[in-house]
């Protein structure tokens, strides 16, 4: 036989044997073995690492790494157009025009994707544009569409990422238009035959990110999800009498963290919590959109996720296919974890599917700012060695800050040092030391921070169940002030007064719930419940949906749902009916939202309409915590850092949560003044920090519904941000200047002192124990969470009060449960545990 004959022939008879039982059989038994094999990793944690080509892969990596700014695996990037949105309402309408502009890819990464979220509002009004319906619609015309959500622990988590495959899924059945153009992973297994040695129960996927044909991408603090849309007047209220079709926020979407968390997400429509008796908790978020070399690198990432979630969940799934991507080809392969087993489930699809020079950013650049995308990721989340170049960013930018930085963020949980332990990133050194070295210099330097004044977990804060939110406040509290490895025990440690440098602030609303006399008199007449029209109302918009949430069926609304929306659909009839003889055919006299007033121009309270007696308007007044969620970083009005990543170890660490985000400086220079001294500030970072300066200061006037003519509520390629500009705009310019710091700190000490008078809203310095507590705010059945704390209290003297709230600043209440213990060791917080709080 000739040398090499004998290869040919065996080759010749696999290729004969392929498609046979025999052949199927050996693919089964190689397959078996590879999951059996899973065991091992019990007693191998570096099984992704200890081959010679895994370290290869490695070596490549952190070579690239240690070749960028801040270890990341991304370079800085020239030349981007990057846009800038302040709340839901302006990025969900851009997202849906972006979206619908969509021709080959999208990508989207969350931690939770809801997908009857209505991105248009109102939602009787814009049904077209409910997530679900615009992911069809690019289906069917051919768009490949991919999605990675967060594979929540059910029992801690309530979003059901299973409900948003099948739900997604089976958007496009065999046989229709679409069909298979949704491909959705969860991640990570919690499967203990599958993955008994890469199970991974303390931490999330938590990036938000969106990418649209490699040609534009969207990143920040907004998952498409319920409870993320909101304006910049922040409505707590969403009750009308003059027809719930003008409801903003339907079923689940009405939501307050701090009351009910939500239930049983994938019945979207339901709502256990009445708009009739409670406000909903508003929401403070920021993201950006941009077109340029930075959307290349937001693609790798993904295409990295999701051929390690192949590898790790779905290596032997027909349904899911690899991806690979211009640029990283051949030998670099790799890099974003693409395998080529001996047998391959799954083909090989090459991304973008047109020539990647054909992208406007490939061809010419699209704006002036210089950017650079960070991340942390680690062996369970993407399967590379630990990540952690967000936390780099933040403490390279925050040190190197010469007047001031400005802080948005859902948590604030850092150390100074090594003895703050179980804290373990160190942005709050990075403070102490910029603060220092102003203060020893003379220099005017401060750090704003504004953070919620509670996590938005459910229950009293005084309940055993409350202990992981106290945790938190307590790890919090001693990042801050307390104790002397604080940030602010660290500066005074070295001579300089903390209290002139750093400042700490919430947010927090008012609204009037629009429950009038007459309404009421309809819910009398007709035997029905607000709170039955309105799930009535979700039910008629819904449309279809999918209601089951197993792995075999996915099943459309059977009889017994469509029993329960007939006898849904009766109510509303009867409620309707009495409308007339409540006098509610005319038009009605009080206002759905008296939001708009603590806004520029929006008038008094006590100008308000109330179609009934005032007496009686009392009880419908609300309050709540406006709730801070972008992670948001502005320095020196030049640098911008925004994405996924709060400021706590579980974000900053690289080990436990993944997260996105990009660091953003403008060249384009704007002309300004920085503690009254003429100023080069970058237009991207200075716009973006007066319109949110402007929002809490109350400066800016209260927004419409529709935002269809608005440029800010636009994709980055269609036009740049409209900052708005007038008196107020240039009244905020300086951020150093001591009249904006007059009516800043004014504004959050009149408006903490009005919702404590008026509501004793916690958290509270008058609470330093639990009996003050209690003594503060009596847990009382007639007292309403959120409502009036006096019902005696004149209706004139409410109305007066509620005028001198201007914008939502409040003082952050630091001095809270000072001399109690926030969260003593136990079974919920202890050596184990205390990492999930950190």
């Amino acid at each position: 036989m000739a040398p090499g004959e004998d290869s040919r022939m065996f080759a010749g008879l696999r290729d004969k044997l392929k498609g046979t039982n025999l052949y199927d059989a050996k693919v089964g038994a190689i397959h078996l073995k590879s999951k059996v094999g899973k065991f091992g990793n019990l007693i191998n944690p570096n099984h992704r690492h200890d081959e010679e080509h895994e370290k290869i892969t490695d070596e490549k990596r952190t070579r690239i790494a240690e070749s960028h700014r801040f270890n990341s695996f991304a370079p800085e990037r020239d030349g981007n157009k990057i846009k800038w949105y302040v709340d839901g309402r302006d990025y969900f309408h851009a997202v849906s025009v972006a979206l619908e502009k969509a021709k080959e890819t999208i990508y989207i990464e969350d931690w939770w994707l809801s997908p009857e979220l209505f991105l248009r509002r109102p939602p009787y009004f814009n049904q077209e544009w409910r997530l679900d319906q615009v992911l069809k619609r690019r289906a069917e015309a051919g768009v490949k569409i991919y999605v990675i959500v967060y594979k929540e622990v059910a029992q801690a988590i309530s979003c059901n990422s299973a409900h948003t495959k099948h739900a997604l899924h089976a958007l496009c059945p065999e046989g229709t238009p679409g069909h298979g153009n949704i491909t959705v992973m969860r991640h990570p297994d919690h499967n203990v035959f599958e993955n008994a040695g890469d199970m991974t129960f303390y931490w999330a996927h938590h990036e938000k990110f969106i990418v649209i044909d490699y040609e534009m991408a969207f990143i920040g603090g907004l998952d498409l999800c319920f409870g993320r849309w909101d304006n910049r007047q922040h409505p707590l209220s969403d009750v009308h009498p003059a027809g719930v079709q003008n409801e903003m926020f339907p079923g689940q979407d009405f939501n307050n963290n701090r009351i009910l968390d939500f239930q049983t997400v994938e019945d979207w429509k339901s709502n256990a919590l009445s708009k009739a008796d409670f406000g909903r908790m508003p929401w403070h978020d920021v993201a950006m959109c941009l077109v340029g070399d930075c959307v290349y690198d937001i693609a790798e990432h993904f295409v990295l996720r999701w051929n390690f979630v192949k590898r790790d969940k779905y290596k032997r799934s027909e349904g899911f296919d690899w991806l690979t991507m211009t640029g990283r080809e051949g030998e670099n392969e790799d890099l974003v974890a693409v395998q080529r087993p001996k047998h391959p489930v799954g083909k090989y699809i090459h991304h973008p599917l047109s020539p990647l020079e054909n992208r406007s950013w490939a061809q010419q650049q699209q704006g002036t700012v210089h950017a650079q995308v960070v991340r942390s990721s680690c062996d369970w989340s993407s399967g590379i060695l630990t990540e952690h170049s967000i936390q780099n960013a933040y403490c390279e930018v925050i040190r190197n800050a010469e007047h001031y930085v400005y802080i948005e963020n859902q948590f604030f949980i850092t150390a100074t040092g090594e003895e703050q332990s179980p804290i373990h990133n160190t942005i709050g050194r990075a403070i102490v030391d910029a603060c220092v070295k102003a203060g020893k210099a003379g220099r005017k330097f401060r750090v704003i921070i504004v953070i919620p004044a509670i996590p938005g977990f459910a229950g009293d804060l005084r309940d055993d169940a409350a202990m992981g939110t106290r945790a938190i406040m307590d790890y919090q509290f001693k990042s801050i002030h307390r104790g002397e490895h604080s940030i602010f025990g660290q500066i005074k440690a070295q001579g300089v007064d903390p209290t002139q440098h750093v400042f700490v602030f919430n947010l927090r609303s008012y609204d009037r719930l629009n429950k009038s006399p007459s309404m009421v008199k309809q819910e009398e007449k007709s035997g029905v419940k607000y709170q039955d029209v309105q799930r009535a109302q979700a039910e008629e918009i819904m449309a279809e949906g999918v209601h089951s949430t197993t792995d075999q069926k996915p099943t459309l609304g059977d009889q017994s749902d469509k029993e329960e929306k007939e006898r849904l659909m009766e109510q509303k009839r009867l409620f309707e009916a009495q409308r007339e003889e409540v006098g509610l055919d005319q038009e009605t006299t009080s206002t759905d939202s008296i939001a708009h007033t603590a806004m520029l121009n929006g008038g008094k309270v006590s100008e308000q309409q109330w179609d009934g007696d005032l007496e009686d308007e009392k009880q419908n007044f609300v309050q709540e915590e406006l709730y801070i969620h972008g992670k948001l970083l502005i320095v020196d009005d030049r640098i911008v850092i925004c994405g996924s990543s709060n400021i706590n170890d579980r974000s900053q660490m690289g080990l436990h949560d993944s997260e996105l985000s990009i660091v953003m400086e403008d060249y384009n220079t704007l002309d300004s003044l920085m503690d009254g001294q003429p100023f080069k500030a970058g237009h991207h970072a200075a716009t973006l920090r007066r319109l949110l300066w402007r929002e809490h200061l109350g400066l800016l006037p209260a927004q419409q519904l529709d935002a269809s003519e608005d440029p800010n509520a636009q994709p980055a390629d269609v036009c740049p941000n409209d900052i708005m500009e007038g008196p107020e705009y240039e009244f905020v310019a300086d951020p150093l200047s001591d009249k904006v710091w007059d009516m800043w700190t004014g504004n959050a000490t009149t408006n903490t002192q009005i919702f404590r008078h008026l509501f004793r809203a916690d958290p509270d310095d008058n609470i330093k124990t639990f009996d003050d507590y209690e003594a503060f705010l009596p847990r009382h059945k007639k007292f309403k969470q959120g409502h009036l704390h006096d019902p005696f209290m004149p209706a004139d003297e409410v109305r007066q009060k509620l005028d001198q709230i201007k914008g939502h600043l409040v003082w952050m209440q630091l001095d809270f449960l000072c001399d109690a213990p926030m969260a003593e060791k136990g079974l919920q917080v202890n050596a184990y545990t205390e990492s999930i709080y950190t």
